[in-house]
């Protein structure tokens, strides 16, 4: 199987790693610790429910990892994992930390229209940092 990964989220991150049978990207959004989980299936496999247990179980042990950087990096209030695919329709998973002084709280950050990208150097200390975490898992 090639796997290719989607124009619109590659080019709306930075990628981190792959493991566990996925692509691990950080979203360049800077309000919020935002990464992206792409389980390496094939085209047509969008949904959850779809992988068979064995992937399955890879792509879950793949966004824990993801959630536990992110609650030890960046110490969110709550971790909003999903995986909707409404307008990207290649299976991904997000993992985004949230927090009570974030711009878009309680709302969702999907359509949250204060959007930020990252500043020269942010997004590498980021993926530098995600790196060495997700490397020792």
């Amino acid at each position: 199987m090639e796997f290719a990964l989607n124009e619109r989220l590659a080019a709306g991150g930075f990628e981190i790693a792959r493991m566990h049978g996925c692509r691990i990207l950080l979203k360049n959004e800077a309000n919020f610790p935002w990464f992206i989980v792409v389980p390496e299936v094939p085209q047509g496999i969008e949904d959850l429910h779809q992988l068979d247990e064995q992937t399955f179980a890879e792509v879950m042990v793949a966004v824990r990892n993801v959630s536990r950087f992110t609650e030890d990096h960046f110490r969110p209030e709550k971790l909003n994992v999903a995986c909707i695919g409404n307008i990207v329709r290649q299976m991904h998973i997000h993992v985004v930390g949230r927090s009570m002084d974030d711009p878009a709280w309680p709302g969702v950050v999907w359509a949250f229209e204060g959007k930020r990208t990252y500043g020269e150097g942010e997004a590498g200390k980021i993926v530098e940092a995600a790196r060495e975490f997700l490397g020792r898992c």
